[in-house]
């Protein structure tokens, strides 16, 4: 597009993606309305240049970057001149330059007990108290009547004073917030936004915990974590709005306890009440999901076992391109689906059994969620990576898939640089064998480090894939043998988890979040892969590879 077309898109939805931009990167809402005034300054003078834009977003957030960099610089020259004291200090002096010291100190108490007023009560009391401003004016500012802002001062007025003694004491105690730490997982895609990023600090994970189980204002949050409230408001909003202005760790909650609805997390009114957006279970909370599936591993495990045994000539018989077929590595690459199937399981019978009413609409339509729970020292599971490429080593598209959990270690992440991996190109090339003397010196130093990592073995003067390969066409039934766990085999197993996850769910679970119990199920599930590994392995079902590196949990589908 060309840059003259940009006033047509400044719209009110970019206009609020921008505030939400410059709300998480400043200090208030205040400073953030000069930031985002200014990105639209600076878009309003690019709509006035020739030239063509080629990924408009992508521009978009260039200029809103490169703007806020000189924000940032203009505001760090302007620090330096600015009072950098005790500004309750520097009011009293103000206020009273030649008043003793209990009257500093009666004035420290007020000041401090305004900066726990909740945002509408505080703006009346510095207006009227600090600035000297008549009612009639500070009504006309905030769009009221002069009752109301009468009634303001009224009622701020007795909380300071019911709470000036007591602030006589507290004012002197530190703010020191209980360290607390989650973890958080997401599902879908982070780009679109990912709320964790805003909770790194302990001040956003106590509000988030206080509103874990009821909806608090920002009043009541401020009294509970003694925080002044001009922190905590704005900190509330920032979790609510979340990163990109639609979805947060926390959401609005109407008079009636209901999630509020209309504008969502980018509305601009909110009704008073925070409460928590997203799954987050304590540690007995933890134990109990958990405990569920615990209770049926060894008869999942034994399960299990019978099922691969019986099954070994179907597995056997799939056609993966290799020169040798080796049992322990098909097992390995199994795993992760054989788990996934109980949990499968599992999950079919909550949604027809026990949440078959409940609705599920805003996380379905969500490209992104977050589910979680505090941290303890136990970790579970593993991970699953894979990652393509295209025209490698005459392929036209080559995926390559690596588990990782405690037994097996990963080759490769996400985003892995194919094209410049020589060794898991060697890989590629030996799927039909690959001659010795057909390598340069240094591709011989590769294939060594590939045999050694479990990429390839030799056999005379050539060169073969040991990892599993697969056909283009075969990829999708690669796990066929393993779904057949589903028809029956699993059934009594399922039944029992799915009766005690259902009951931890609705005793722990807002009721505003009931759309997303499936979350629960998948934490719940979080021991059962490394019980049944450990099972096996312990059963030598399955082989581990010496120090966590071989061929075993790696995988490639390849199209020639």
């Amino acid at each position: 597009m060309k840059k003259q077309e940009l006033l047509k898109i400044m719209d009110g939805e970019l206009m609020e993606k921008l505030f939400s931009f410059c709300y998480a990167r400043t200090s208030d809402s205040q400073e953030a309305r000069e930031l985002c005034s200014d990105i639209v300054f600076e878009l309003m003078k690019a709509a006035n240049t020739e030239g063509d834009i080629g990924n408009l977003y992508g521009f978009l957030w260039k200029v809103a970057r490169n703007t806020y960099a000189d924000f940032s610089d203009k505001k760090s020259r302007n620090s330096d001149r600015t009072y950098h004291g005790d500004p309750e200090e520097l009011f009293s002096v103000l206020a009273n330059p030649d008043g003793g010291d209990d009257s500093r100190e009666l004035l420290d108490a007020v000041y401090r007990q305004i900066a726990f007023l909740t945002r509408a009560y505080r703006e009346v009391m510095i207006l009227f108290y600090l600035d000297g401003l008549p009612v009639a004016e500070i009504a006309g500012r905030q769009n009221t009547s002069e009752g109301a802002i009468r009634e303001r001062l009224s009622s701020a007025r007795k909380r300071i004073r019911s709470e000036v003694e007591k602030m006589a004491e507290s004012s002197q105690r530190p703010v020191v917030l209980d360290q607390i730490d989650y973890w958080i997982m997401g599902n879908g895609n982070p780009l679109w936004g990912d709320p964790r990023k805003l909770c790194t600090r302990q001040l956003p994970k106590h509000l988030v915990w206080l509103c874990r189980k009821k909806s608090v204002s920002a009043a009541e949050a401020a009294e509970e974590l003694h925080v002044p409230t001009v922190y905590v408001e704005e900190e509330l909003e920032i979790l609510r709005r979340g990163e990109n202005g639609q979805y947060g760790l926390l959401r609005w909650l109407d008079s009636g306890n209901k999630a509020a609805t209309g504008k969502g997390a980018g509305g601009t009114r909110a009704p008073g009440r925070y409460a928590i957006n997203f799954l987050l279970f304590d540690t007995k909370e933890m134990e109990q999901l958990r405990a569920a599936y615990r209770e049926q591993i060894p008869a999942f495990c034994r399960v299990v076992r019978d099922y691969v045994e019986t099954h070994k000539e179907e597995y056997m018989a799939f056609p993966y391109l290799n020169r040798r077929k080796d049992w322990n590595l098909i097992l390995w690459q199994q795993m992760h689906a054989i788990f996934h199937v109980f949990e499968d399981c599992v999950e079919g019978i909550l949604a027809g059994k026990y949440f078959a009413g409940v609705d599920t609409g805003e996380d379905d339509r969500r490209p992104f969620s977050v589910f979680g729970h505090v941290r303890e020292g136990e970790n579970f599971g593993g991970g699953l990576d894979g990652m393509s490429g295209e025209n490698i080593c005459g392929c036209a598209r080559v995926t390559v898939f690596n588990i990782t959990n405690r037994w097996v270690q990963p080759h490769l992440w996400a985003g892995h640089d194919m094209a410049n991996d020589a060794a898991l190109q060697l890989a590629i090339r030996a799927v039909e064998g690959l001659g010795v003397e057909e390598l340069s010196e240094t591709g011989k130093e590769h294939a060594a480090r590939a045999i050694e990592c479990g990429y390839l073995y030799r056999e005379g003067d050539r060169l073969y894939t040991k990892i599993l390969v697969c056909g283009a066409g075969d990829e999708d039934r690669l796990f066929d043998i393993a779904n057949g766990l589903a028809h029956g085999y699993l059934e009594e197993s399922a039944q029992n988890v799915a009766e005690k996850v259902a009951g931890c769910i609705r005793r722990f679970v807002p009721e505003h979040l009931l759309g997303e119990w499936k979350y629960a199920n998948w934490l719940a599930a979080q021991p059962v892969l490394d019980a049944l590994l450990d099972n096996l392995v312990a059963a030598k079902v399955l082989l581990p590879p010496e120090n966590g590196v071989g061929a075993e949990g790696c995988w490639m589908n390849v199209e020639k």
